[in-house]
């Protein structure tokens, strides 16, 4: 039994991480809890020492001091103050307005609305229940098919997950060791594809159920002319000139993602206050908020972190790359095996389960196959965004589910009985936009100049050499001839002139240099 347990050490606790995360018990916990109870295992069995153990303290401080984390809660605040703020109503009353009168205008407002909320608050769960409440009762005011209306708005809120600055893509670059910024520019332009595939689906949808999307009526447009154009220049100016100032900052690389979000979250408390807005029962609700979720991320990164110092310990990281090395098709039936597995383990685990359980064991294996690593973490970007989609357990589903109207209602402007939004439509809604993400993944995996085109090609500075010029009190080349010995062939007194000549020029040395060197000189000889 013991040998079994020493053979199988790392299986059994993959094994058992799975076990309890079935069990519901918390991520975190589980985690933690595993590579606990197989560290101490592994102390008994003399696999480990217990100086193992004491690295964690050191391994969590680390956690604490890593400035790449202090993003996660200042684009959360800069969200939900956002949307607190009302500004996505705003940007869905006049986008609405904008395209009320084209077929679908409502389904196309909400995606459009969706892909700028996205880019400038990068909380799905924000996206998701202010589309919800706004969008939702007017869609179905006017006739909109119920499957059509709910997938859109929940579908439209996912993108909050891929257009950066996404929270995922900070998570995800962290744990894959590469640059936030790098992450950010590799996944603008697949997550705006994605929403031009989104409108294309809701285009295909008019064109052959013009009854499923209607467009509104002229007494449901009130806004024309001057004052509709005067609308959209206040409401969608800000916005705008907010996501130049977070993300045009960090790709031009002028700002940190972690400065960029704190100049994204002072530009949300300045755009409420103009607004008129601000106020402490705001405020205090959206910190209350963002330190519950930046708390959920940093318990879940110590206990992967508690987990993957014994699972590594156990030869953890080598049983899973001779796992996945061993697939036939090299790259591509390595990146068909992850994919699918991502795409089922979305179903019981959400976008930061998945980044801090199997991003870690992945990675490494990724990188001796010779993928691009950012490349990489935008495709398991796309893919984890299903696990908001994914019918039943799909996030995004219950935030819209927790909004949506659950029985008869009376609708407030038209004054007539609306029958509710059941579970099963929602559902249905769901799966051809997850359909659409999964051809996103196709597409990310047959183009992948879609991510890495967009990459500045910095030199690898692990590549970098630098020539550092000798100078007359280097130690001398063991094929060069003794200091005051002619070389051969040369001509007398050549020795003494080229002496004088490298003395002079010292190989091309700056004046401070060759100042630096005579002190140097001076003070070895003292």
């Amino acid at each position: 039994m013991t040998a079994f347990l020493i053979a199988n050490m790392a299986p059994l606790m993959f094994a058992a991480l799975v076990f309890f995360l079935l069990l519901g018990f918390p991520v975190a916990f589980s985690l933690a809890a595993n590579g606990l109870f197989f560290g101490f295992i592994g102390i008994e069995l003399g696999l480990l020492t217990p100086v193992l153990l004491q690295a964690l303290p050191e391994r969590i401080f680390g956690i604490m001091a890593n400035d790449t984390l202090l993003a996660v809660p200042f684009f959360t605040l800069m969200g939900l103050i956002l949307e607190r703020s009302g500004m996505a109503e705003d940007l869905l009353d006049t986008i609405g307005q904008l395209f009320g009168p084209i077929r679908g205008g409502l389904a196309y407002a909400v995606i459009f609305v969706g892909a700028l909320l996205a880019a400038t608050t990068g909380v799905v769960a924000a996206s998701v229940i202010s589309m919800g409440l706004i969008s939702l009762p007017i869609m179905l005011r006017y006739g909109y098919d119920r499957r059509l209306a709910s997938g859109v708005i929940a579908a439209s809120g996912t993108l909050a997950q891929i257009i950066p600055p996404s929270l995922v893509l900070i998570v995800l670059a962290d744990q894959l060791g590469k640059s936030v910024g790098d992450m950010y520019q590799g996944a603008f332009i697949p997550g705006f594809i994605l929403t031009g595939l989104y409108a294309l689906f809701v285009f295909g949808v008019t064109i052959l159920y013009p009854q499923a999307a209607p467009a509104l009526p002229p007494e449901a447009r009130t806004l024309r002319g001057m004052k509709l154009l005067r609308r959209v220049i206040f409401v969608l100016v800000p916005p705008l000139a907010l996501i130049f100032l977070v993300l045009g900052t960090i790709f031009l690389g002028v700002a940190t993602p972690t400065e960029g979000g704190a100049m994204g979250a002072t530009g949300a408390l300045i755009l409420a206050l103009i607004n008129g807005r601000l106020s402490w029962s705001l405020l205090r609700q959206a910190m209350n908020s963002t330190a519950k979720l930046t708390s959920f991320v940093i318990f879940i990164l110590v206990g992967s972190t508690v987990f993957s110092l014994v699972f590594r310990s156990v030869d953890g990281d080598l049983w899973v790359e001779h796992l996945l090395i061993g697939l036939p098709g090299g790259q591509l039936g390595f990146l068909i095996v992850v994919n699918i597995l991502t795409f089922v383990l979305a179903f019981f685990l959400d976008f930061f389960e998945l980044a801090f359980i199997i991003v870690p064991l992945l990675a490494p294996v990724a990188d001796k196959l010779g993928i691009d690593l950012i490349w990489f973490g935008v495709l398991l970007g796309v893919n984890m965004q299903t696990s908001f989609m994914h019918p039943p357990f799909g996030f995004a589903l219950f935030y819209l589910r927790s909004v949506a109207p659950a029985r008869d209602y009376v609708d407030r402007a038209t004054g007539k009985l609306t029958a509710p939004v059941t579970t099963g439509q929602i559902y249905w809604g769901a799966v051809p936009f997850v359909i659409i993400q999964i051809i996103m993944v196709g597409l990310v995996i047959t183009f992948p100049r879609l991510v890495t085109g967009n990459l500045d090609k910095a030199p690898d500075a692990s590549k970098i050499e630098f020539q550092v010029p000798k100078t007359d009190y280097d130690e001398p080349d063991a094929n060069s001839p003794p200091s005051g010995e002619e070389t051969p062939g040369a001509a007398p007194g050549d020795a003494k002139a080229g002496a004088a000549k490298a003395s002079a020029d010292s190989s091309g040395m700056s004046a401070e240099d060759k100042e630096a060197a005579d002190i140097a000189k001076e003070l070895k000889g003292r």
